[in-house]
């Protein structure tokens, strides 16, 4: 039997590796943004949100989509498939809505260190 021929692996490209170039990143606006929202909200004809409590969807590095989180529109970029980024969007928004206050007196009732018990002396 002939013995095999050693032959180094090529190194794999990023898109390979699970980093795509049209890397997907959901955030909060920032007022750097201003300027990319105002482009934004005139290709989708709507009127330009304030940066403050805004969610956007980036896809490599450009601004795809965004939503106010007082409850406004969604502005998306036409040109481009953002259907699925305004739903991503709309998900997130309910994840960072604050708990009822009966759900957050439930998670901070499990936080709460255990006192022992009382012992009853005779």
């Amino acid at each position: 039997m002939k013995p095999m021929a050693y032959i180094p692996r090529q190194p794999r490209s990023p898109r390979t590796l699970g980093y795509p170039a049209d890397a997907l990143t959901i955030r909060m606006a920032e007022p750097a943004d201003a300027a990319a929202l105002s482009r934004l909200a005139q290709l989708d004809s709507a009127p330009s949100p304030e940066p403050v409590g805004v969610l956007v969807a980036e896809v490599g590095g450009e601004l795809r989509a965004a939503l106010p989180l007082d409850g406004g529109r969604a502005i998306a970029d036409p040109f481009q498939r953002t259907a699925e980024l305004v739903a991503m969007l709309r998900d997130r928004a309910r994840q960072l809505q604050a708990p009822g206050p009966r759900r957050a007196a439930w998670h901070w009732r499990l936080l709460r260190p255990l006192r022992p018990a009382a012992v009853r002396r005779a």
